[in-house]
């Protein structure tokens, strides 16, 4: 059993930077590839960024391109996502998952073995 839990969640100003970490317990999580998705009031969940196991494979969505990195840390086991210049229309919970292996139609339809609680990230004008 792999428990995931996100951190770094908060109020931010249109065109700040905020800074989201996973941490996972009860098992490492460094063979796992890991995601980070969001979800507005009312939308459905979608995928915002990935990162393989290796960490040779990156992969982010359109709308964040440009403005967020992930990356992560084995030793410590943790996976981060770096955002900047955020807009409004990028506030949502923000989940961290995690699969077994890298694939990436699996993780932009958001097929994931394991789901943190999310947290908030909330955007003002």
């Amino acid at each position: 059993q792999v428990q995931l839990v996100e951190s770094g969640g908060g109020l931010v100003q249109a065109g700040g930077s905020l800074r989201l970490s996973c941490a996972a317990s009860g098992r490492t999580f460094n063979p796992y590839a890991v995601g980070w998705f969001r979800q507005a009031p009312g939308k459905e969940r979608e995928f915002v960024a990935g990162i393989s196991a290796s960490s040779g494979n990156t992969l982010y969505a359109d709308s964040v391109k440009g403005r967020v990195t992930i990356s992560r840390d084995n030793r410590k086991n943790t996976v981060d996502l770096q955002m900047n210049n955020l807009k409004p229309e990028d506030a949502a919970v923000y989940y961290c998952a995690a699969r077994v292996t890298w694939s990436i139609a699996a993780m932009t339809s958001g097929r994931m073995d394991y789901w943190g609680k999310g947290s908030l990230v909330t955007v003002s004008p």
